[in-house]
């Protein structure tokens, strides 16, 4: 346990860095590096002493005067501070120049002057609080900004007194100046949203040399002996007065501690220490330090982390004393120093690595705990928690209402901290103050969260922090902990006792109590049984691959998007663990005493995890460490067509390269040394360059977005060029056409050279004929092949028509290429009716040959229709013969084609208008499909009409409609027909077995005797003895 708190600031003397001398050799200035390293004195020698953090002196340089012809003794320096970064040191001097100094990281490295500012008097006080810009007061009363990245120097404001302090607030976003007439003046450069005021703040009884900004108030002192302590707006809240204590001296020098909760003042032989109280909001004086003999306090510098102070004197001696209020050491492997009630040191013993745990409300810190395998700070104040990663340094203080530590700490995740208390889950992320999310749930266990934080860099997503947790057992619930809001809620009929959400936050797997694997994604809301029987299942470590193990398989999924796509090795024992370094994936599995590993195809994960992420430099770096296969040239072709989605042009090339797509690669070769120039001359990447976008549009072959692209630039003659390239003469034309270019007809010619060059004949003919020169466009279509072209052009100018030679050499084309009836069109057109009724015939034109015929042979018109009728026939057209044949009179043909084409009531109407004796057939085969659908009536008819009285009776006999069938036969057969057909259907029947429907064709017909002899010779004697009871019965 730690002793009670102490909250009253010590200093105790460590050590004398530098031994004063038996005169006066001032201590001009010191300073501590930021990153508590270094520690800087200058003495009244204009050298500048470094000592380590032990307080050992590593090294040292002169500075120099502003201009050396007067001399290395012609300035004093005044101030120095060291930059945020720790590399670099500010001088102020009295001539009238700051330098800056690059001093390096490492001991001895060559001191070399980086910065200069020239002004126009003498540099007093100076800070450096943040990275490019240096504070600095002067002897003519102006406070300037030195910028070091410009090498410019800027008034921030003026006043007529010299500056005789400066210094800064806890943050160093504000400054105040203290100057000769007593004024002391503040400025913000970020107020922080305190809306306090800047300007004149108030007016001290005498020059303020001693003036320090704690947390809650500004201290000032001077040369009158009283320490006054002002609020926030310059009104006085506390006064020391040691006006009449004989052995005080004027005071000379304050510093602030990095907390601001504690004030030393420094005077003649004595350190003054004021410690703020946060329960009487008020400062409190502790003991003073007296050393007899140290002389005026000239200088002092208080350690970045709070645990040193040093003090330099008038005699050049350099003093460091220790500032903790407490220490104590923690499971004997750290050392907790308490600097200040806000501010504790933690140092690991066995390492020696430090970090400062610090409240930056100003909330006094109760105990320290490290907790999670000796990695993670806790600690409480009144209004706050805090949290550090050792490992990372990463430190986060955020609003936390006092629970009686009641808290329970989860460490499982190595960017997060879970705290679990009541019922609700809160989420801290290491290195961030506020609090990441915060969620109702009563299952706190790790395997039932999974929060993801940023772990793996997507194109286009900045910052991306998920979070899976359980409602209830059977009820997920994924959280957006960036935006605040849900993702989806998967309600589950088991219950759920593992899951993960990927790297990315894109998919969810989760396991029930009946060990069924599931995949949730998250985009599309869908929900995937992948495994059942799972025992072991994980994400491989920088990637969206699953392992997972099903009984005696070990199952890898190398594309998660497609959960069928597994690849399956058979184990023996049990998956262990699963380990990812130098490039290589390995599943440990354990066989009994045996410790067996699996290694994972490495291609596979690395390759789609990267394009997954959208990281094409990373893809194409592991290519390029493949040898050329079927499987990387697939990869290499997938990476090309989404960088040159992704405008990646230097990835694509090389991926072209790869495949030896030598036209697209040095395409792209032309295209980046374009892109290269523009961005080099005006920024960005070039890909947004009219030229790169046309030559990007134009390897997609979208030749209309490239003229586009052009042409929104004025660029006609880029747009013309690229067309002639790719010989697309009329696309270029027509761009010239419409910009009216002065090579249009230069252009025609060269284009119409081009197609009679390549042999493009029915190209040149085109063009000949958008020219006008008719003739030469007829010659070229014929030469082309093409009579078909050349009669359309023919018969639409009356011209060509009349010229008797151009007709015939088409005529001539056309028939010899079979093409009749375009023949037939152009005979016709000259009047030449014979010639053009033969062309119709041959080429079937069977429409413009009657029309025709009408017109010029009538004669001929009935002749055609058959032809017609039997053209239409041989192609399968038998419903459209029909008409044909019946214009031509030929009935025959015209009823055996309304049957062919089942055109029964067609067939019917034209058998009704014939007196043709041969039409029974006909009637004969209508009957029977009538027959066939049943309508028994109709094909009775047309049986009737036929002479088939039996088809007819057949019909009915066969459909069990005897009556119907008896009174036909009787009405249309004498009695011995009929009495011989029944017989005679009757014995087929009983062929059949059919002995029911024979009987009832022998009693209809009065032979009962032979039903009998059937029914004795099939031995039915049941059958037999009924038949021959109701013939005795109707005897008597």
């Amino acid at each position: 346990m730690f002793n009670a708190v102490k909250t009253a600031m010590q200093l105790k003397h460590l050590k004398t860095l530098l031994t004063p001398q038996d005169g006066a050799a001032k201590v001009t200035c010191m300073a501590w590096s930021p990153n508590n390293g270094k520690f800087a004195v200058c003495t009244v020698d204009r050298v500048v002493l470094l000592y380590d953090e032990q307080g050992e002196r590593r090294d040292k340089f002169s500075t120099k005067p502003a201009d050396s012809k007067y001399g290395k003794k012609s300035y004093a320096v005044k101030t120095m501070a060291f930059s945020p970064d720790s590399t670099k040191i500010a001088i102020g001097q009295t001539d009238n120049v700051i330098y800056v100094y690059k001093i390096g990281e490492e001991w001895g490295d060559k001191k070399v002057i980086c910065n200069k500012f020239v002004q126009t008097s003498a540099v007093i006080c100076l800070l450096w609080p943040a990275e490019n810009a240096i504070v600095f007061g002067l002897a003519e009363g102006k406070v300037r900004l030195a910028n070091i990245k410009s090498n410019k120097s800027s008034t921030i404001y003026g006043t007529e007194s010299y500056v005789v302090s400066l210094t800064s607030n806890v943050s160093g976003k504000g400054i105040l100046s203290g100057h000769a007439d007593g004024t002391v003046v503040r400025y913000f450069f970020d107020d922080e949203g305190s809306g306090e005021s800047q300007g004149k703040l108030f007016t001290h009884s005498c020059p303020p040399y001693s003036l320090a900004w704690a947390a809650n108030s500004i201290i000032v002192a001077g040369c009158d002996k009283k320490i006054v302590v002002h609020g926030k707006e310059g009104h006085v809240t506390q006064t020391f007065d040691y006006s009449r204590d004989v052995s005080e001296k004027e005071f000379t020098v304050a510093a602030t501690s990095p907390s601001g909760q504690s004030v030393v003042i420094g005077s003649y032989d004595r350190l003054r220490v004021f410690n703020w109280s946060p329960r009487r909001s008020a400062w409190e004086e502790a003991k003073p330090k007296e050393i007899a003999n140290l002389y005026t306090i000239t200088a002092l510098s208080w350690k970045k982390d709070g645990s040193r102070l040093c003090a330099g004197t008038l005699c050049g001696g350099v003093e460091q004393f220790d500032c903790c209020l407490r220490r104590s050491i923690y499971k004997n492997k750290f050392e907790m120093t308490y600097v200040g009630l806000s501010q504790v040191i933690v140092k690991n013993l066995s390492t020696g690595t430090r970090v400062v745990l610090k409240s930056h409300y100003g909330y006094q810190i109760d105990e320290v705990k490290i907790m999670g395998k000796d990695r993670y700070l806790v600690a409480h104040t009144s209004d706050t928690l805090l949290l550090g990663d050792l490992g990372t340094n990463k430190l986060s203080e955020v609003a936390w209402q006092g629970s009686g530590g009641n808290e329970k700490f989860f460490f499982e995740n190595e960017n997060v901290c879970m705290v679990f208390n009541a019922g609700e889950l809160t989420m801290i992320e290491y290195g961030n103050n506020e609090i990441l999310g915060s969620v109702r749930t009563e299952f706190m266990n790790p395997h039932l969260i999974s929060v993801r934080l940023n772990e793996r860099k997507q194109r286009g997503v900045e910052d991306n922090k998920k979070l899976a947790y359980l409602i209830d057992i059977k009820t997920i619930a994924i959280v957006n902990l960036t935006g605040g809001f849900n993702l989806g809620t998967i309600s589950h009929d088991t219950k759920i006792d593992w899951l993960e959400l990927n790297e990315t936050g894109h998919k969810l797997l989760f396991r029930d109590k009946k060990l069924r694997l599931h995949l949730y994604d998250i985009v599309s809301s869908t929900k995937t049984t992948v495994l059942n029987y799972c025992s072991y299942v994980q994400w491989v470590p920088g990637s969206d691959v699953v392992v997972a193990q099903n009984r005696g398989n070990l199952c890898v999924w190398y594309n998660i998007d497609s959960p069928e796509r597994v690849t399956m090795f058979p184990l023996k024992g049990d998956i262990a663990d699963l380990e990812r370094s130098n490039g290589k994936t390995e599943v440990i599995v354990t066989e009994g005493v045996n410790t067996i590993s699996y290694t994972l195809d490495e291609g596979l994960i690395e390759f789609g995890t990267a394009i997954d992420d959208g990281d094409y430099h990373r893809a194409t770096a592991f290519l390029e460490t493949l040898e050329m296969s079927s499987e990387t040239e697939a990869m290499w072709k997938t990476l090309s067509k989404l960088s040159l989605e992704a405008k990646q042009l230097h990835i694509a090339e090389r991926c072209f390269a790869a495949l030896g797509d030598v036209a697209k690669a040095r395409f792209l070769n032309e295209t980046n040394k374009i892109a290269d120039q523009i961005a080099k001359q005006y920024g960005g990447d070039g890909t947004d360059y009219y030229q790169v976008k046309a030559r990007l549009a134009m390897l997609e072959k979208n030749y209309k977005l490239a003229e586009m692209f052009y042409l929104e630039q004025n660029a006609i003659d880029e747009v013309m060029e690229m067309y002639q390239e790719l010989h697309m003469w009329d696309d270029c034309i027509a761009v010239a056409e419409a910009k009216g270019h002065p090579e249009l007809d230069n252009l025609r010619r060269s284009y119409y050279q081009w197609l009679m060059e390549t042999k493009q004949d029915e190209k040149a003919g085109e063009v000949k004929e958008n020219e006008g020169d008719y003739t030469g466009a007829i010659n070229l279509y014929l030469k082309a092949g093409l009579p078909a072209k050349a009669a359309r052009l023919a018969m639409n100018r009356d011209e060509l028509m009349a010229n008797s030679d151009i007709v015939n050499r088409i005529a001539a084309a056309l028939i010899k290429g079979d093409f009749y009836e375009r023949a037939g069109d152009l005979f016709e057109r000259i009047r030449n009716h014979q010639r053009a009724l033969e062309c119709y015939r041959k080429g079937f034109a069977f429409s413009k040959a009657v029309e025709l015929a009408r017109a010029a042979f009538p004669a001929d018109v009935v002749k055609l229709e058959e032809t017609w009728g039997d053209y239409l026939v041989q192609q399968k057209q038998m419903d459209a013969a029909i008409n044909h044949y019946i214009e031509a009179g030929c009935s025959s043909k015209a009823i055996e084609s309304a049957i062919g084409a089942r055109q029964w009531k067609k067939a019917v109407h034209i058998l009704g208008l014939q007196d043709d004796k041969s039409s029974g057939k006909y009637y004969y085969k209508i009957a029977q499909h009538y027959a066939s659908i049943q309508e028994y009536e109709v094909a009775e008819h047309l049986y009737v009409k036929s002479d088939h009285i039996k088809g007819a009776i057949d019909m009915y006999t066969q459909a069990g409609q005897w009556e119907q069938a008896h009174k036909l036969a009787t009405k249309c057969m004498n009695p011995e027909d009929v009495s011989a057909l029944y017989i005679n259907r009757a014995q087929d029947l009983e062929k059949e077995g059919k002995y029911k429907e024979a009987e009832r064709l022998f009693t209809t017909v009065d032979e009962p005797d032979l039903a009998i002899t059937m029914y004795k010779k099939n031995k039915i004697w049941k059958k037999r003895g009924n038949i021959r009871k109701q013939k005795d019965s109707s005897l008597q």
